[in-house]
């Protein structure tokens, strides 16, 4: 193949991947329009606490993080989950998350217990077999994690690895706006 039909070639995959890039989303971290959290709905399981809802979260700042076991882009986010979990608890933030599998071995609820164990994760998580929160939120990225207000309203997302600091600065607006 020439470097011209090369270069075209990439060109036509870049216009593919735009078109099929979900409206609204032009990056990882874009403002979100104000909607309403969805409920978790399908959760197979839940670990490190009792079921939640978005009803009984009314009120908390809550992190939702779409995750899964064996990607590699999650575990180089948990710390920095763990990290504002750590730090913000106490002020009002609420941590849950959601892990929905990529791959069919990941929906063992003892590997994802293996997981929880491995990363020190602390916070909620539920187990999302059937992608039932995934399409909720209309999620289609692992890592990806949605900032929900006091009323209920996802008010940022962000999906992938980095912005950490504009994450964060999100999370002590939110709770300052208490």
């Amino acid at each position: 193949m020439t470097p011209y039909r090369i270069a075209v070639a990439l060109v036509a995959l870049l216009i593919a991947v735009s078109a099929a890039w979900p409206v609204g989303f032009a990056s990882a971290s874009d403002p979100v329009p104000v909607t309403k959290a969805p409920e978790f709905v399908g959760i197979d399981r839940w670990f490190n606490s009792e079921p939640l809802t978005m009803a009984g979260l009314r009120g908390k700042v809550v992190l939702v993080e779409f995750w899964t076991w064996d990607c590699i882009n999650c575990a180089h986010v948990t710390p920095h989950v763990k990290a504002l979990y750590e730090r913000y608890a106490m002020d009002g933030l609420v941590v849950v998350g959601v892990h929905t599998p990529e791959f069919d071995e990941e929906r063992d609820p003892a590997g994802v217990q293996a997981a929880i164990r491995r990363f020190g994760i602390t916070w909620p998580v539920a187990t999302d077999n059937g992608y039932r929160t995934w399409d909720a939120f209309g999620n289609r990225f692992w890592p990806a994690q949605y900032l929900i207000d006091r009323d209920g309203n996802i008010v940022y997302r962000h999906v992938g690895e980095g912005n950490y600091e504009d994450t964060e600065a999100r999370v002590r607006e939110l709770l300052r706006k208490a």
